[in-house]
């Protein structure tokens, strides 16, 4: 997600309400403090109490991350593991450790530090592959944050509802005001959904989608440094790579 992605978002929200406004909806009937109140409140309450402050940190950073946009270096690493796939062949497993300080991504250092020191392609791929899965753990917790506040978000919404029909049903003398109470009690539901759907549920989908790319990438370099330790052959190794890069990228390479 970048800035004009969410400018778009905001133009497509700013449509729905203008043609409901258009419509003949009130604006000052939209606008109820204490709706979003409930709401948010609530809302953030709930998620505060299901997560400790590191997630909840982490989350926020990196929901603030998705609108920086990530150039991807995924032909460099290829391209990169190739060249260290010929020279192993050329020199020696050993050897690779002579290049470590010139390789830039660490979980590829740290692979080849393990192919110089072990030489065992299986335990390699059992070491690196188990902190691949602990890492995607560690990344999803954050879109389970804003999935949680996606949840919440129209269950305050209903809350807030269920109060206003209290406040407006308690009178029913005002038949003259009692339509627009009950309107107006369900804006609070209108904010739930609203803000769930527009804002925390793409967020949460937004960080699931960034997580497993770089959970590809480190597959990848996994793939890549096992196939070195095993010094396959560098046509072989290449398939191998190109299965993990779109199909549009290529061509690239």
């Amino acid at each position: 997600m970048n800035l004009g992605i969410l400018l778009l978002g905001v133009i497509g929200v700013i449509a729905v309400f203008s043609g409901q406004i258009a419509n003949g909806l009130s604006i000052r009937m939209l606008l109820q403090p204490t709706a979003f109140i409930i709401v948010l409140g609530g809302t953030f309450c709930a998620t505060i109490l299901n997560f400790d402050k590191k997630t909840l940190l982490i989350a926020i950073q990196n929901a603030i991350g998705i609108f920086k946009r990530e150039k991807s270096n995924t032909n460099e690493i290829i391209k990169e593991i190739m060249q260290l796939s010929i020279y192993a062949r050329k020199k020696g497993l050993l050897a690779l450790g002579n290049v470590l300080n010139e390789v830039n991504d660490n979980f590829l250092a740290r692979g080849l530090q393990l192919v110089v020191d072990i030489g065992n392609p299986q335990l390699i791929y059992d070491i690196l592959s188990s902190e691949i899965s602990y890492e995607e753990e560690e990344e999803l917790i954050s879109s389970r944050v804003f999935e949680a506040l996606g949840g919440y978000a129209p269950t305050f919404g209903l809350v807030g509802a269920v109060f206003g029909l209290i406040n407006v049903l308690k009178d029913l003398t005002a038949i003259d005001t009692l339509g627009y109470g009950i309107a107006t009690a369900f804006v609070s539901t209108l904010y739930g959904v609203g803000i769930a759907n527009i804002l925390f549920l793409p967020i949460a989908g937004n960080l699931k989608q960034r997580t497993r790319e770089k959970i590809l990438f480190k597959e990848l370099i996994l793939q890549g440094i096992v196939s070195i330790c095993l010094q396959e052959s560098p046509t072989i190794l290449e398939e191998k790579l190109l299965a993990y890069t779109k199909s549009h990228d290529r061509g690239q390479i």
